[in-house]
């Protein structure tokens, strides 16, 4: 559906891209991260035709962006992080204003009802969009994506700004809207992605660092798996039988108490999956384990790893490595 080649955008001897290369599946939802200047603007503002490439290619559904912009934009849908609204429009007349700036051909009061009611703007079709709270604005800006019926959503930044019911609201409407459509999210709320997205691309000076399936991103980190263990049972015996579990790296007692039980930290070998084994050995000793959470391994401390990484920044583990040669 979406497939970018070898896009490189250049300022002078700046490169916001170098030469990136990815590819989107019709029916993904693609979470599009990197720091501040990494290049995921110009890269989104490439896909959507509103820059052009220094060299490189984009297509949207096999149409090339900049040899048939026209055709290829009719196949996108995009909400930047400002949405381009008219605040003294109705929203109803702003969606008629969408459509016939688009040149849509599908029925139109059947069209537009059809997008009011997924985004549930019926009821306040006819009032001002300055008079709208700012989580229905972010919905009347959803709502002109969503105008022609595209193949592809693009947004940018769709929940900033918004309190947490709003955001829990639009994270579950964009759920709704993968369900008939390519959807790229750009985002600095990493949660976000974590929520509704099924793979990560991760920008870092105009280079593409991480392309993972979100469930799978961990496997790039050359760290092993981390868990922080609370179990019931004698702390030298639990830290000697824990040390004995084929992969584990390391334990550490860490010293906290929680009534009768004792907190370990964990670390496995790369690419090995302990849990498991844990709760296996917990349960033969008879030893109550009243906790297991993964530390280090949320979307979080992944992304900041992965962008110290590509930095040549040592990781905290690769620090500790190093101190103690």
């Amino acid at each position: 559906m979406i497939k970018a080649v070898n896009l490189v955008k250049r300022y002078g001897s700046n490169y916001a891209l170098n030469d990136v290369s990815f590819e989107i599946a019709e029916g993904e939802v693609v979470g599009l991260l990197g720091p501040n200047g990494a290049g995921k603007s110009t890269a989104m503002n490439i896909l959507t035709g509103y820059l052009s490439t220094t060299s490189g290619a984009a297509y949207i559904n096999g149409v090339n962006m900049l040899e048939n912009p026209m055709e290829a934009k009719k196949l996108i849908g995009f909400l930047p992080e400002q949405p381009p609204v008219y605040p003294e429009m109705t929203v109803i007349e702003y969606l008629n204003f969408v459509y016939e700036l688009k040149g849509c051909a599908l029925e139109r009061d059947k069209h537009i009802n059809e997008v009011l009611s997924s985004v549930k703007l019926l009821d306040v079709k006819n009032r001002l969009i300055k008079n709208l709270s700012k989580g229905y604005r972010q919905r009347v800006g959803i709502a002109q994506a969503l105008v022609g019926d595209p193949k592809v959503i693009i947004f940018d930044e769709p929940t900033v700004g918004l309190d947490p019911k709003q955001i829990l609201e639009v994270r579950n409407l964009i759920r709704t809207l993968a369900k008939k459509h390519t959807v790229i999210l750009s985002t600095h709320i990493l949660a976000e992605v974590q929520a509704v997205c099924e793979r990560v691309i991760i920008i870092n000076k105009g280079r593409i660092i991480a392309n993972e399936r979100t469930d799978e991103l961990t496997k790039t980190i050359e760290d092993g798996y981390h868990y922080r263990v609370k179990v019931c049972g004698p702390q030298k015996e639990v830290l000697s039988a824990l040390e004995k579990i084929r992969g584990v790296k390391s334990v550490t007692a860490t010293g906290e108490r929680d009534t009768d039980s004792y907190a370990y930290l964990v670390e496995s070998e790369r690419g090995i999956d302990a849990r498991k084994a844990i709760f296996t050995l917990c349960a033969q000793k008879s030893w109550p384990m009243i906790g297991m959470t993964p530390v280090g391994t949320d979307l979080e401390s992944i992304f900041i790893r992965l962008v110290d990484r590509a930095n040549g920044e040592p990781t905290k583990n690769e620090t500790k490595r190093r101190r103690a040669h």
